[in-house]
């Protein structure tokens, strides 16, 4: 088993949260597990994006060459087009479909969604808005990872008990908000295709 994940979005969109979740998961699993992540000038909505390899045996590079992604998951759908080229012919793309508009010439929101519809396996769903109804838009990250997890091969408990760890430094209230999402995540892709992954 490998799975080749991109993770990508702006600065302050929590790509580097679900990159822990992953990591925390795949080793409670005793998975190999390598990341790599670059950092653009994330205070002012900069690119970030990191390289997530699971695998149950060893990983000797922490980059996904071109065409060999499995999952590309973003926070921002113009950022989730960057990485096209790394998917794989039977890849998933999952992404919000609430942009982060940071330059003048950003695209008509209908275009970006046409283009990512060219894939056919495709999620695309507003995460902000159900991040907002839960009670806190930054949870979208989690409502995303939610929304891929049936892709993802590790097992639900691991995801939970990872987010738990993450956060339990904060509060119950934030645990139980992001526990929250990363459910109606779930719960919502499962309303317009059926993902199935051998886990």
């Amino acid at each position: 088993m490998k799975t080749n994940i991109i993770l990508s979005g702006v600065g302050g969109q929590g790509i580097l949260t679900i990159a822990a979740v992953l990591d925390a998961a795949a080793l409670s699993e005793n998975l190999f597990i390598k990341q790599s992540e670059v950092h653009g000038m994330s205070q002012r909505g900069g690119a970030v994006q990191s390289h997530v390899r699971i695998s149950d045996k060893e990983v000797y590079s922490d980059l996904i060459p071109e065409g060999k992604a499995d999952l590309i998951l973003s926070v921002e759908p113009m950022e989730l087009l960057r990485y096209i080229p790394f998917l794989n012919k039977n890849g998933w793309l999952v992404t919000d479909s609430n942009p982060f508009i940071n330059t003048t010439n950003y695209p008509e929101k209908q275009d970006l969604y046409e283009q990512i519809k060219k894939y056919p396996y495709h999620v695309i769903i507003d995460a902000t808005d159900i991040a907002k109804k839960i009670g806190n838009s930054k949870v979208a990250n989690m409502v995303l990872l939610g929304a891929a997890s049936n892709i993802i091969p590790l097992s639900e408990d691991s995801l939970l008990n990872a987010i738990r760890s993450l956060f339990k430094h904060k509060s119950d209230k934030i645990v139980n908000l992001n526990l929250e999402a990363f459910f109606e995540g779930k719960k919502i892709a499962k309303e317009f295709t059926d993902l199935t992954v051998n886990k």
